[in-house]
């Protein structure tokens, strides 16, 4: 029986395929939907439709509830359709016809929708957090090897120099973009549906302000009909985002790949870190850097899928939003590893020195000799052709050393302001009012 149910049983084929993953995903959003049972349960006695005892029997009970699932010992029992009734069946056990109440004003649609959005939200707390020391990393790496120089590549031929230095403050620089977009996404998802109910509001004269403020939320979805509509929008939005930080890290792999190829020869890791052939000896596979490139090009697929799975929906709730929990959920855990992993190898990686002393790396320099001429007061196009036909008869001769001063260049590469950069948009996440909100809840 479910709490939805009348009299009618669904046939168990039915009830089978509808129910799908669905216990097994909601038991990872257990937390979330304690929390907005306690909100909507103190807002309820607030306004009258519980009394101030019956509102405190229902928040230390869900106190409790809260403390098994922090220990593991929470779980949906058989029968049990999802995560909001396992909920309700147990306070309703422990405190009879007072349990019963919590669900007055309130839908499984806006319960769904707020349960997300926590969930969605603490993640994405989770993936800023995960990438800052990676970016902390990538600079310190910047500094220690900016004086390293590597060939720099169009189309994948040989064009100019670079650095190292250059190649780890790319990706830091990259990152922070990256968080741009999710911080961008962070502000749709922390918004309170709760109230929004089956998508039409209610009668009942609840607070939505109220449980906004409790849940740590920034703003009110106001539209009670756009509070169901995102549903999908919410998800979408934040899988573009993680799309954004996978592709970096893909890019970065790739880089990585080629780099400790043997042709390239510019980089290596410890024996511990790469993996061995079974058949030939000399073998050391990136096999972590290949296994990053894969996971997080399958992330950047994650926003298209939802973006089909929600492709011609009209408004209101539907079923097919269920899905997108099977494919937004486990996103998450994998490209966090992938964030980890990364560091791991960068962290021990092997910069090879004096790349650039190779005699076939000498047409990388074809630009400083050009510009070399210009300075003499050569015009730019009888300096190009003239070190071009150079090149062609076998009189072309180079130097290594380089002065390059402008913003961002090997020799001037910004990293503080880089940095600042990252702070600036991390303290836009605001983390610590959501979180001060939500420790004053189990208070």
């Amino acid at each position: 029986m479910k709490l939805w149910q009348k009299n009618i049983t669904s046939l168990k084929e039915v009830e089978k395929f509808t129910v799908g993953r669905d216990r097994e995903f909601d038991t990872m959003m257990a937390a979330q939907d304690v929390l907005g049972n306690m909100a909507h349960a103190i807002m309820l006695s607030e306004i009258g439709l519980l009394t101030k005892p019956e509102a405190n029997e229902l928040v230390t009970e869900l106190k409790k509830i809260y403390g098994r699932i922090g220990k593991g010992e929470f779980v949906i029992g058989e029968g049990v359709e999802d995560v909001h009734s396992q909920v309700e069946f147990l306070l309703t056990e422990s405190l009879g016809d007072t349990g019963k109440k919590i669900h007055s004003a309130r839908s499984r649609n806006d319960q769904v929708l707020v349960d997300l959005k926590l969930f969605i939200r603490d993640q994405v707390q989770e993936l800023a957090e995960a990438v800052q020391p990676l970016f902390d990393l990538l600079q310190r790496q910047s500094e220690k090897y900016k004086d390293h120089l590597l060939p720099g590549y169009t189309h994948l031929q040989l064009a100019m120099p670079s650095s190292f230095g250059l190649w780890f403050g790319a990706y830091a620089e990259s990152l922070v973009d990256d968080l741009v977009t999710l911080q961008a996404a962070y502000e749709v998802v922390n918004k309170n549906p709760l109230g929004s109910a089956a998508g039409y509001g209610s009668s009942f004269p609840i607070n939505r302000t109220r449980t906004t403020e409790l849940l740590g939320f920034a703003a009110l979805s106001n539209n009670v009909v756009y509070a169901q509509m995102g549903r999908g929008k919410a998800e979408r939005v934040v899988a573009m985002a993680m799309a954004n930080i996978a592709d970096t890290l893909s890019r970065l792999s790739m880089d990585a790949c080629l780099f400790l190829n043997q042709n390239f020869g510019f980089i290596s890791f410890p024996p511990e870190l790469t993996t061995g052939s079974s058949i030939m000896p000399h073998k050391k596979n990136p096999d972590v850097f290949e296994l990053i490139r894969s996971h997080c090009n399958r992330i950047k697929a994650l926003q298209n899928e939802i973006m089909m799975m929600t492709t011609n929906l009209p408004s209101g709730y539907h079923r097919d939003l269920q899905l997108l929990k099977e494919h937004l959920f486990p996103a998450f855990a994998t490209l966090k590893d992938c964030i980890s992993m990364a560091g791991l190898m960068l962290e021990n990686i092997e910069v090879k020195q004096n790349i650039l002393a190779d005699e076939k790396y000498k047409y990388l320099f074809s630009v400083e000799e050009v510009n070399k001429l210009v300075l003499k007061g050569i015009p730019f196009r009888d300096a190009y052709k003239q070190v071009g036909l150079s090149i062609e008869d076998g009189s072309y001769s180079y130097d290594t050393h380089l002065q390059h001063t402008h913003e961002g260049s090997i020799g001037n590469l910004r990293t503080a302001e880089i940095k600042n950069a990252m702070e600036q948009v991390m303290e836009r996440f605001n983390f610590q009012d959501t979180n001060a909100a939500i420790a004053q809840l189990l208070r």
